[in-house]
Order: C-alpha cells, then sequence, then structure tokens
C-alpha cells in the first residue's frame, strides 16, 4: 500500500504543477497575441514589425488549439490567464512605454518572447512527465515554429542599427507620455549639475594632496 502512495505522488504533483504552468501559458499567449500587434502598429511597415506580426499570428494559432488540448488532458483552460496577459499588455502600453524608445520597446517585446520559450520548454517536459504524450508533442511543434520566428525578430534588431533616428523615436507620442519624458530629462539634467561641482572639488582637493606630497 505505501509502494502505491509513492508511486502515485510524484504523478499528482507533477499534474498539480503542469496545470499551473497551463495558466502561465494561456497568459504568455495571450500576451504574445496582443502586445507584439501594438508594437508593430507603431513601427509601420518595417521588417521588425512583419516579425511580430508572425509572432502574434503563431499566438493566435496557438490560443485556438490550447483549450481543446488543456480539456483533453483534465487542465485548466484559464480565461483568467487570458485575461490577465491582456491586462499586462494594456499597463505595458499605456505606462512603462513612457520610458522608452522605439528600439528599447522592441527589445522588451523580445525579451518578454524568449521567457515564453523557457515557460514551454518546461510545460513539454512536464507534459511528457505527467503521461500526456499529445501535449507534450505539441509543444514540441510549437518550440520548433515560435524559436524560428524569434530568430528572425532578433536578426531584425539590425534594422534599428540602420536607422538610428527611428531607433531613438519615443515609442509613444501621447501628450502625457511627452511630458512625463521632459520631466525626467529635467531631473536628470539636474542632477548632472549637481555632480558637477562635487566632482570639481574632489579633482581640486586630489590636485592639493599631490602637490603637498
Amino acid at each position: 500500500m505505501q509502494e502505491d502512495r509513492t508511486i502515485e505522488e510524484p504523478a499528482n504533483e507533477a499534474h498539480t504543477w503542469l496545470a499551473n504552468l497551463a495558466r502561465e501559458l494561456f497568459q504568455t499567449e495571450q500576451s504574445a497575441q496582443r502586445h507584439p500587434r501594438l508594437e508593430a502598429e507603431r513601427l509601420g511597415d518595417v521588417p521588425p514589425a512583419h516579425c511580430l506580426r508572425a509572432i502574434a499570428a503563431h499566438a493566435e494559432s496557438a490560443l485556438a488549439e490550447l483549450p481543446r488540448l488543456a480539456e483533453q488532458h483534465n487542465l485548466p483552460v484559464s480565461t483568467g490567464g487570458r485575461a490577465v496577459g491582456t491586462a499586462f499588455s494594456v499597463v505595458r502600453n499605456q505606462v512603462a512605454d513612457m520610458f522608452l524608445s522605439l528600439e528599447r520597446s522592441y527589445r522588451g517585446t523580445l525579451l518578454g518572447m524568449r521567457h515564453g520559450v523557457d515557460l514551454m520548454l518546461l510545460f513539454e517536459q512536464v507534459a511528457r512527465r505527467d503521461g500526456a504524450v499529445e501535449l507534450a508533442d505539441w509543444c514540441v511543434a510549437w518550440l520548433e515554429r515560435r524559436v524560428a520566428l524569434l530568430q528572425e525578430a532578433e536578426q531584425a534588431l539590425s534594422w534599428f542599427a540602420e536607422h538610428p533616428e527611428r531607433a531613438l523615436e519615443a515609442a509613444t507620442h501621447r501628450p502625457l507620455a511627452r511630458a512625463f519624458r521632459a520631466t525626467v530629462a529635467g531631473i536628470e539634467h539636474l542632477a548632472d549639475r549637481l555632480r558637477q561641482p562635487r566632482q570639481a572639488r574632489a579633482s581640486v582637493t586630489r590636485g592639493s594632496e599631490q602637490r603637498a606630497g
């Protein structure tokens, strides 16, 4: 009897873990479906935007397939996770990108895509451990396609190097964002001015000590 519990418990733990990962997967894929399209709209008809739209289309396709696979393997179809993914994209679009240039915003989007790949790598291994072979095989096909798309998006970073004026352009031009960036720039300028006298005094002090020595 003790042996039966020992065999059963790891399987239960694996399935519980897989269910938690499934919720996170719905969240990240919803974000991957939404945010790259927002980013692409800012960039316009340029190579990095094309890569982002391809990733968003792949995420949309994955989200269409995931509910059936989740139900088939007794995993949650996480509408809450999808709502959180949408909320994260909205928050970033409305708030976080006030800090960023187009190039930095693009790199931030790629960082989120890499997180999604890491999550799927783990999800596939836990699914296979849980005996969900069809789901694990689906993960392998997903990884093959998404990694290729991500590599293309990484290569498209060269476009920013060729167009520095666009790379340095603000990610958003809303009046609030412009005011915020102007405020930040003013604070940074003031901090630089406050540092200069200290640096000058430190230089004079070092010079005096060297002459005295």
